[in-house]
């Protein structure tokens, strides 16, 4: 398995770094990797973050972390997410992508108590913050 980050001291990769056309699955790697490894730190697997990509391709968590269990590069993960769960073009992952850089959870009536809260305490417009604005902000206080 390639080495896991040790979460408690290092943020995961940011939601929007792309890890083939994905966003969220290099952070959603890392996190699983460290979960197995015993060095999430505060962070959290099996999340609405993680869920906004796996529900999308229709892929559950158990599948996905199997896939991590036996040592997948991230190569090789994307390679699952292309061939598992709904089939989804470039286009189509693109698109996505772009829709997820750009989300406001504001919008989402599961995250959106919880945004407001989160964005207050950073002192953020949660009208104008996205959600992966949000992450590396609180990434970067973590561990600044």
């Amino acid at each position: 398995m390639p080495a896991a980050k040790d979460l408690a001291r290092e943020s995961p990769r940011s939601p929007r770094e792309r890890v083939g056309r994905y966003v969220i699955v290099g952070r959603t790697i890392d996190k699983c990797r460290a979960s197995i490894a015993g060095t999430l730190g505060d962070y959290h697997t099996n999340c609405p973050l993680d869920h906004l990509l796996l529900d999308w391709k229709e892929i559950g968590w158990e599948a996905f972390r199997a896939e991590i269990v036996a040592g997948s590069t991230d190569d090789e993960v994307v390679r699952f997410l292309d061939e598992n769960g709904i089939e989804k073009s470039a286009e189509e992952v693109d698109a996505w992508s772009e829709c997820m850089v750009a989300f406001v959870p504001l919008d989402s009536a599961a995250m959106r108590e919880w945004f407001m809260g989160a964005c207050e305490a950073m002192g953020f417009d949660p009208r104008t913050t996205t959600l992966f604005d949000y992450l590396d902000a609180d990434d970067r206080a973590t561990f600044e």
